[in-house]
């Protein structure tokens, strides 16, 4: 893990101490609203339906327990006693007093946290696998490289003011679980035939009201290029990219409006100026960013497939979870835990206080001191023996976190759509609850198999529907609220956008036909190993629209 130098606290000590002041001037009356609006979402303040949001930077996913214990201590102090974790691998907290933030930012500035760049029109929050460093399946570790980006990218002069938001995804494993290719820029780490590590860059994804693909624009860049070459997109896109409406300001539409033969032209030439300039990453300044991520010690523990083995006969229950939460690691006597914040009921991504001081307990005694945040807002302890498993499902057990179900139906990602958002045109939280009570069987869910269920609560899209295998949008119509329901989208390697499949449903609809969908699914599908999204590619939306049509003509 990444730790602060000198430089470091120095800068984020004085931008809260420049925050503070900021916040003094507003709430003494001596600045407006509106001049306020821009300074405070500098520093990841928002203003939502009933109070300030603050959004900490959890870079690249990954906590120390310490950390980890500083966002329960933030939550049980000054908010509600819960965070919120969000599809960019960072924590929400929806009710701090305005007047307190200067002291949560100082909270989190002594243990190496803050909420710089978590907003605006700027570098966002670099995100990347949840597994990385752990990964079977991984040719690297692209948390060095994100940890790059991110330094590169902190209060950049001349990236700080771009036309919108930018998001960038490292992964570096063959299964893409960072959705790379929905991503402003997405690299995906991969090996020559020489052996040398490089990127297959691409740019243009997105979501929001113009979902689109990224296109692969290199499909090898050498690892010292990294920062030449992303200057070179930013400087295009900063000179092109429309600033006139911010429906149109993403480097998507800069991409599909230039085509991505001629942007790649562009970015190309202004390479070719910046490849042998200080930009060029020397070898040894990247071997000394990857000595942070250094795996730790796992030695051998040959006993723990026995342990489990007996345990599973002991408990269904931990069966269950091993067979759904717990992952393959690249060293065969440990393993990668999910830790489900998606509890039958519950409000998907939200971790209480208590909670996460547990987990930062369990990751302490069992994870090598080390949590991810997973973009589909769980939380991971990436290095567990297998030993070590059922101790740690007990102590998952107790705080009510052990829930079976990461990838399966009630795994839902939902932002936090009407009851806090004020963009939101429709509640994304009642939804995903009543979905995840109607599936609530863990015999169902297992039979029915993966499935990506992912909600949002207006175009903005923070739910990823788009690429959701079933995705749910809430919309407004003369003062209701109807949800439109899209299937088909992936976030993976095999990134698709979902298809829209008809009218929107009210909500007391909803669940009827998210639950007419699976049932078509199940009554088509070649066998129980085929997925939903498999199953769909395959027969096309026809018949699921029949269903939900069918299903309509009898109600009426």
């Amino acid at each position: 893990m990444y730790r602060y130098d000198e430089f470091d606290h120095s800068f984020v000590q004085a931008r809260v101490a420049e925050l503070r002041d900021q916040v003094e001037r507003r709430m003494a009356g001596e600045i407006t609203e509106d001049q306020f609006k821009p300074l405070r979402l500098m520093n990841g303040v928002y203003l939502q339906l009933h109070a300030y949001m603050l959004r900490v930077a959890i870079p690249y996913g990954t906590l120390s327990s310490r950390q980890l214990r500083m966002l329960a201590h933030i939550a049980r102090t000054y908010d509600k006693g819960y965070g919120h974790f969000t599809t960019r691998q960072n924590i929400q907290y929806n009710w701090p007093a305005l007047a307190d933030i200067p002291a949560i930012l100082d909270d989190l500035a002594s243990v190496e946290m803050h909420a710089i760049q978590t907003s605006g029109n700027c570098i966002r929050n670099v995100t990347a696998d949840h597994f990385a460093g752990a990964a079977a399946d991984e040719v690297a570790d692209p948390r060095p490289y994100a940890e790059i980006l991110r330094q590169w990218s902190s209060v950049h002069p001349e990236f700080s003011y771009l036309p919108r938001k930018f998001k960038i995804a490292v992964t570096g494993s063959t299964r893409d679980r960072a959705a790379i290719q929905v991503h402003d820029i997405g690299l995906h780490l991969k090996k020559d035939a020489a052996g040398a590590l490089g990127f297959a860059v691409y740019v243009g994804g997105g979501q929001g009201r113009t979902p689109m693909i990224a296109k692969k624009i290199r499909d090898f860049l050498p690892e010292a290029d990294l920062l030449a070459y992303c200057t070179a997109i930013l400087r295009v896109y900063n000179l092109n990219g429309r600033r006139d409406n911010k429906y149109k300001a993403r480097i998507k539409i800069l991409v599909h409006e230039t085509g991505a033969e001629e942007l790649t032209r562009q970015v190309e030439s202004e390479f070719a100026h910046l490849r042998d300039t200080e930009l060029k990453l020397p070898a040894a300044d990247i071997r000394a960013i990857q000595a942070y991520f250094a795996p730790p010690a796992l030695i051998a523990r040959p006993e723990g497939d026995e342990i489990v083995r007996l345990a599973r006969l002991d408990s269904k229950g931990f069966a269950e979870w091993v067979d759904q939460n717990v992952t393959t690691h690249r060293h065969p006597d440990h393993a990668a835990v999910t830790i489900s914040l998606k509890g039958i009921g519950e409000v998907p991504g939200d971790a209480t206080d208590s909670q996460m001081e547990a987990i930062a307990d369990l990751a302490e005694r069992y994870g090598f001191d080390e949590i991810r945040v997973s973009h589909e807002q769980n939380l991971i302890l990436p290095h567990v023996a297998r030993a070590d498993l059922k101790a740690v499902y007990d102590g998952l057990v107790a705080i009510g976190l052990a829930t079976a179900n990461s990838n399966l139906i009630t795994d839902i990602i939902a932002c936090p759509g009407l009851d806090y958002c004020a963009l939101a045109n429709a509640r994304s939280i009642p939804v995903a609850q009543d979905i995840a009570r109607r599936f609530a069987s863990l015999e169902r869910q297992r039979e029915i198999g993966e499935l990506k269920l992912k909600i949002s609560g207006c175009i903005n899209a923070c739910g990823h529907h788009h690429v959701g295998h079933i995705g749910i949008l809430g919309v407004e119509k003369k003062g209701a609220e109807l949800y439109q329901i899209t299937l088909g989208g992936s976030g993976d390697e095999n990134t698709s956008i979902g298809e829209i499949v008809g009218r929107g449903f009210p909500p007391e609809e909803l669940t009827d036909a998210i639950e007419m969908i699976v049932d078509t699914y199940l009554a088509l599908r070649l066998d129980a190993s085929e997925r939903f999204i498999d199953a769909y590619r395959r027969l096309g939306a026809a018949p699921f629209k029949e269903a939900l049509y069918a299903r309509e003509a009898k109600a009426a």
